[in-house]
C-alpha cells in the first residue's frame, strides 16, 4: 500500500474502497472482503444509506481500529452549523465508532450558501477530537477559495469526479498549490468507455494487467487518492493489485491525452438537490 501524508500530518492510504451505490445489506460482505484483501481505507456517506452495513463489517474485522481509515460525509439536507453536528453524531452511531478519520462536506450546494457554516462545524469536530481530518467533496476552485479565506483549518482533500476523460487539471493544480490532495470518485468512469479505449487496452496488454488496473495506476502515479468501488470479490482483489507494476512516462502522457473534460455526474454548481 502507498500512503500519503495529509496537510495536518495524518497518513492516509492512497488506495481505498468506496461503497457508493452498495446496498446496506451488501455493504457488510463487500467491506469485509475489501479488508480481507488488504484495503484499510473505507469511504462511505450518510446518503449512501449503508453506514450501518459498513459499521457491522468494521465491528467483525480483526484489524485494529487504529489501522483503519474511515471516511463519511455530511449530506446537503444536513448542512448548516447545528445540523452538521447532529448529522455527524448520527453517522457515528450508525457506524458504531468513537471517531471517524475523515469527515467531508458532500457537495457545496452553492444555491443555499451554507457550506462555510457547515465547514465551521467540521472545524469544531476536528478541534474536539471527534475526527482526525476534515475536507470536502465536489468543490470548485471558487468554493475552496472561500474556505481558505473564511475558515481556519485548510481542507486536507477535495474528493471529486476524476478519470482519464475528466482529468481535473486546473483544479488539481490549485489543490497542489494549497497542499490539498485530490481524491477521485468514479475513478474508472463508472466502468465507462474509458476501459474500452484503445490506448488503455494496449497499455494493459503490454503490462499483463486489466484496463481498470492501468487506470488506477495512472491515478496513483498522478499523486491522486483513489477509491474504486465493487461488490464483486474478484474485482475487489483486482483493483487492489496495482502496486506491482509502473506506467512509463510515455504511457502516462498517452493516458493524459485522453482528457475531454467530460463528466458522468453533475457539475458542482448545478448540484443543489436536498
Amino acid at each position: 500500500m502507498n500512503f500519503v501524508t495529509l496537510n495536518n500530518g495524518l497518513k492516509m492510504p492512497q488506495l481505498g474502497f468506496g461503497v457508493w451505490q452498495v446496498e446496506n445489506d451488501q455493504a457488510t460482505a463487500a467491506v469485509s472482503k475489501a479488508i480481507e484483501t488488504g484495503y484499510t481505507s473505507i469511504d462511505t456517506a450518510m446518503i449512501y444509506q449503508n453506514e450501518e452495513g459498513v459499521g457491522k463489517a468494521l465491528k467483525e474485522t480483526s484489524v485494529p481500529r487504529e489501522e483503519l481509515f474511515i471516511t463519511t460525509k455530511v449530506w446537503n439536507s444536513d448542512q448548516g452549523y447545528d445540523n452538521t453536528l447532529r448529522a455527524f453524531d448520527e453517522s457515528l452511531e450508525r457506524l458504531g465508532l468513537d471517531y471517524v478519520d475523515l469527515y467531508l462536506i458532500h457537495w457545496p450546494t452553492p444555491e443555499f450558501d451554507e457550506y462555510v457554516d457547515t465547514y465551521k462545524a467540521l472545524e469544531k469536530l476536528y478541534n474536539d477530537g471527534k475526527v482526525k481530518a476534515i475536507g470536502v467533496c465536489n468543490f470548485e476552485i471558487e468554493h475552496l477559495e472561500r474556505l481558505l479565506n473564511e475558515c481556519d483549518i485548510k481542507p486536507v482533500l477535495n474528493q471529486v469526479e476524476c478519470h482519464p476523460h475528466l482529468a481535473q487539471n486546473e483544479l488539481k493544480e490549485f489543490c497542489e498549490k494549497h497542499d490539498i490532495f485530490v481524491e477521485a470518485w468514479s475513478p474508472l468512469e463508472q466502468g465507462g468507455e474509458v476501459l474500452q479505449n484503445e490506448v488503455i487496452t494496449k497499455i494493459a496488454e503490454a503490462h499483463g494487467k486489466s484496463p481498470a488496473q492501468v487506470v488506477l495506476r495512472w491515478h496513483l502515479q498522478n499523486n491522486t487518492i483513489v477509491i474504486p468501488k465493487s461488490v464483486t470479490p474478484s474485482r475487489i482483489e483486482e483493483n487492489f493489485n496495482v502496486f506491482d507494476f509502473e506506467l512509463s512516462a510515455e504511457e502516462m502522457k498517452q493516458i493524459d491525452g485522453l482528457n475531454k473534460d467530460r463528466r458522468k455526474g453533475p457539475h458542482p454548481n448545478e448540484m443543489n438537490v436536498r
